[in-house]
């Protein structure tokens, strides 16, 4: 049934798309296709999918409906579904807690909250907590994002207060999830301000390692050291000077996290993704051996699963790993061995517990460390460019970018070609490992 309907999705999304070229074979090249909608031309067929997706959703949503029906009265498709027995339907709306004494003002104004947070744990049907989850988030006006899977849940949603305190409430009086205490969720200053939009899905791990769950389990992860601990074992490495001798101070996290805030005299790999990790650890395999590993990232989740890998390759001596991440380390040692800021997925980019500057400007070399995304159009990275380059146009991440820009501004076009992370700062750059 899943991928009979998303078939059907598939099929009403194109359908309507399709409805919407108005040109093609332009001066004999079928490549030259554009569409109109809305009173706008789209020339690039991700310009279109992502204006149709954010603006006309409701008329997808009919014309999927409308597929689905005339697939299910086709004889052929009625043979081809297996007859099972059908599941008694989980009714969410009891997990969904009252809000009648909360005034609608408290859910969406006042102070705002955003929550971090992951459990793991073995969930039968994540597509039930999935719509649960979904539905108990719009209740209470959160945006943000939850991914759900058979291995647990990982979430940061973004919120006023009383929404963040309700949302905890109901997390933990789940049957499944009431194991999570309640310091297990890192709160910080933000709100639903600091997310786009909402999402909420299935997927197969809840964190993106890029290794089946079955294969790597969580279970298998490294000793737990709550802030206090770690906070010695820290000290200890610095204050013996032995760095990298007998024990590692390992950064789990992605190059531009560590490269604005980092623990000193940590390992921090230079790679783009957490799915790079396992590789990684493959090709320095006799970094690690025989060594004592300390182990930390942003809120705790990739060390699970980071630990659990470099565990099942039996060379370590020990793996230990921050119980709560950065986050929690901060909230008791704010002026610790921590120094700069701790980057964070959502707008805010980055959130501070000292002054300390570590990164600089990617033009002038300047202290600076407050990303903000490169402005050619279909770049994704992140750039640290100070307010007084920002000023001089140095808004790319970039010279391949900052030249397409230049370019894009002399054509008087609003639009260039669609070359996502193919820029000097992630093609050119020696990737580790090879993206599979």
């Amino acid at each position: 049934m899943k991928k009979y309907h998303a078939f059907c999705r598939r099929r009403a999304f194109a359908t309507y798309v399709a409805s919407k070229t108005d040109g093609c074979c332009k001066e004999g090249n079928p490549t030259l296709a554009y569409w109109c909608c809305c009173g706008q031309t789209f020339r690039e067929s991700s310009s279109i999918h992502k204006h149709v997706a954010k603006t006309h959703a409701s008329e997808i949503l009919t014309t999927f409906k409308r597929l689905l029906s005339q697939l299910e009265e086709e004889e052929v498709v009625k043979h081809q579904r297996p007859s099972v027995p059908q599941a008694e339907p989980v009714n969410i709306a009891q997990w969904i807690p009252a809000t009648g004494y909360i005034t609608e003002d408290q859910l969406q104004k006042g102070p705002g909250k955003v929550l971090l947070y992951y459990c793991y744990r073995p969930v039968e049907d994540p597509h039930v907590i999935s719509a649960w989850q979904k539905d108990l988030c719009e209740n209470l006006h959160l945006t943000g994002k939850v991914r759900v899977a058979t291995e647990g849940i990982n979430g940061t949603v973004g919120g006023t207060e009383a929404a963040a305190d309700m949302y905890i409430k109901a997390m933990r009086s789940h049957p499944l999830f009431n194991i999570i205490e309640e310091d297990d969720f890192k709160m910080s200053d933000g709100g639903a301000q600091c997310f786009s939009d909402l999402r909420v899905g299935v997927y197969k791990e809840i964190v993106p390692m890029g290794v089946s769950p079955d294969v790597i389990s969580y279970k298998l992860a490294g000793i737990h050291l709550q802030p206090e601990e770690f906070h010695k074992e820290v000290e200890v490495l610095l204050s013996n000077g032995d760095l990298f001798n007998d024990t590692i101070l390992l950064d789990c996290r992605n190059f531009y996290e560590s490269k604005i805030g980092q623990f000193r005299h940590c390992l921090a790999p230079n790679i783009r993704k957490f799915s790079y990790f396992p590789d990684y650890v493959d090709q320095n395999l006799e970094l690690f051996k025989d060594k004592k590993v300390l182990m930390y990232c942003t809120g705790g989740i990739r060390c699970e699963r980071a630990s659990a890998y470099l565990r099942s390759k039996d060379v370590c001596k020990e793996v230990y790993q921050l119980k709560g991440g950065i986050h929690k380390y901060l909230e008791h040692f704010p002026e610790g061995f921590y120094r700069g800021k701790m980057f964070v997925f959502d707008k805010r980019y980055a959130i501070s517990s000292n002054s300390d500057v570590i990164s600089e400007c990617r033009y002038y070399s300047s202290p600076w460390d407050q990303y903000q995304l490169c402005t050619t159009q279909f770049c994704c990275q992140l750039v640290l460019s100070c307010p007084a380059c920002r000023l001089e146009g140095h808004t790319a991440c970039c010279l391949a970018c900052q030249t397409k820009q230049g370019r894009a501004q002399r054509d008087g076009s609003s639009s260039t070609p669609q070359q996502k992370e193919e820029c000097e700062c992630t093609d050119g750059r020696l990737r580790v490992p090879q993206e599979v």
